[in-house]
């Protein structure tokens, strides 16, 4: 197991990735909060709970349960779970375990943020999405109508927690899913790490996550080295939104029903590869290497029958647009990107396209 720190406006935090990070639990000074909450999905928690509370050493904890999906990222929903908390008589110096993936992660860590103006909260990762990325950094947020994420805030957690073995319930699908995000890491890396993952693609499978463990917890640290050095996106962040407009965009105009997260993710880095080259900011060889890696990942969903009009429109109001003007991470190669407000909307327009007829 691996401990990283992460710099925090306010303090510092353990992100723990490896076999027996639950364990380690038992080490946070947890004794001296009134009640411990956990937020979690309950088919994951009658999976895992009993595991996590003997490896935790927990021993008194009360469940707050959300259904599973992205319609449990809303305020309606941070509603209920404030109420529950409240039902459950949580005050300010209570706990919150957010137990979960991504969803679970970005409603938990919102409503601790805003709960009596703030409680602590630890995250415990269930899926590669996020122990590589959504749980590391401190954003949270839910999602208002056409809009991925809209209301939100950085709240940092008191502490990560991801266990690799969590991940073998899983299924393939959603495993692969996580992986397009651990390519994002690795284009973002450098030639070192984008080799291991390359070396790795062909047993991307539920059943290998302790083998994975080394390469997940490298996805973790490049986060970590930029959130650290920029908390709240004020510019070196930004580059973790490669392939991210396309992805809201894709997501949004398909309903949240075709595609997973990650697999938008990896949609949105092949259509940013095909707008680097258009823009002349890539050799073709290297673009070519990097969406190989991507499609050896796994399959993605089709892009065929979506509306070019309905994506396009989409973009700008992407919430890291400023005036409307998107700020474009534009891979140059495997280890550097920059970031753009000048591209041409008639450029975005046909990279979508060729990829859309060639996808």
């Amino acid at each position: 197991m691996k401990r990283f720190c992460v710099t925090s406006k306010g303090f510092e935090y353990s992100v723990n990735a490896g076999r027996g990070a639950w364990s380690t639990f038992a080490d946070f000074p947890h004794d001296h909060y009134s009640a411990i909450f956990i937020l979690t999905e309950q088919p994951l928690w009658e999976r895992w709970g009993k595991r996590f509370l003997r490896e935790s050493k927990l021993k008194s904890a009360r469940a707050v349960f959300v259904p599973s999906g992205e319609n449990s990222k809303s305020m309606t929903m941070a509603e209920r779970v404030g109420a529950d908390l409240l039902r459950q008589r949580a005050d300010r110096r209570s706990l919150l375990l957010a137990f979960g993936g991504g969803v679970i992660g970005d409603l938990g860590g919102f409503v601790a943020s805003i709960y009596m103006r703030g409680i602590d909260y630890v995250q415990i990762p269930t899926t590669v999405l996020a122990q590589v990325d959504s749980a590391i950094g401190g954003k949270t947020a839910v999602n208002v109508r056409a809009m991925k994420n809209l209301l939100g805030t950085f709240y940092p957690p008191r502490l990560v927690l991801a266990e690799p073995e969590v991940l073998t319930s899983l299924d393939e699908r959603s495993f692969r899913s996580g992986f397009f995000e651990v390519a994002k890491h690795a284009i973002l890396s450098g030639p070192g790490f984008f080799k291991q993952l390359e070396a790795t693609s062909s047993y991307l499978v539920p059943k290998h996550a302790r083998s994975l463990a080394n390469t997940l917890a490298r996805a973790a640290k490049v986060k970590i080295d930029v959130v650290s050095r920029d908390e709240r996106e004020a510019g070196l962040r930004r580059v973790l939104n490669l392939g991210h407009t396309f992805a809201h965009a894709l997501e949004e105009a398909s309903g949240y029903k075709r595609f997973l997260h990650g697999e938008a993710v990896g949609w949105g880095i092949l259509i940013v590869l095909r707008l680097a080259r258009l823009l002349g900011a890539i050799e073709p060889a290297e673009s070519a290497h990097i969406a190989q890696l991507v499609r050896d990942i796994g399959p993605l969903p089709g892009l065929r029958g979506l509306s070019e009009r309905r994506i396009l429109s989409l973009l700008p109001q992407d919430k890291k647009a400023v005036g409307g003007r998107i700020h474009w991470v534009i891979p140059e190669r495997i280890g550097k990107v920059r970031i753009s407000d000048q591209v041409p909307t008639s450029l975005v327009e046909t990279a979508f396209r060729e990829v859309q007829r060639g996808g």
